[in-house]
């Protein structure tokens, strides 16, 4: 499985309805997931990219990895005050999400993934 691109409705239907309730963080996944906003011209972000795919194959059933184009996806991209890209938003299955900018190397990606899928 390779990483799944999100539309603001599929953001809102899959991982969290921030429209009816933007006060509250209720996350609707089923696993952790990481949601990556990036631009299709981002240098950074092109680095990234196949390393998500190798890590959504890996971790397919354990952690959900999505990106969000912010050209084609401003508004939320603006609701979530992205001003930098890559930024990462790693999402666990209880609490609220962690925001990353930048760049990851895939170890370091690893490790979080695996943090987050044993919780």
């Amino acid at each position: 499985m390779a990483t799944i691109n999100l539309t603001r409705g599929e953001f809102l239907k899959r991982i969290a309805d921030i429209e009816n309730s933007p006060n509250q963080w209720k996350y609707l996944g089923s696993r952790p997931a990481l949601v990556d906003f990036y631009a299709p011209w981002c240098g950074p972000c092109k680095s990234l990219l196949p390393k998500l795919d190798e890590l959504a194959k890996e971790y397919e059933g354990k952690v959900d990895i999505y990106k969000v184009n912010v050209e084609s996806e401003q508004q939320l991209a603006d609701e979530f005050g992205i001003r930098s890209i890559p930024t990462l938003l790693f999402i666990p299955m209880e609490g609220l999400p962690q925001t990353r900018l930048g760049a990851m190397q895939k170890e370091q990606l690893r490790e979080v993934f695996d943090r987050m899928a044993k919780s």
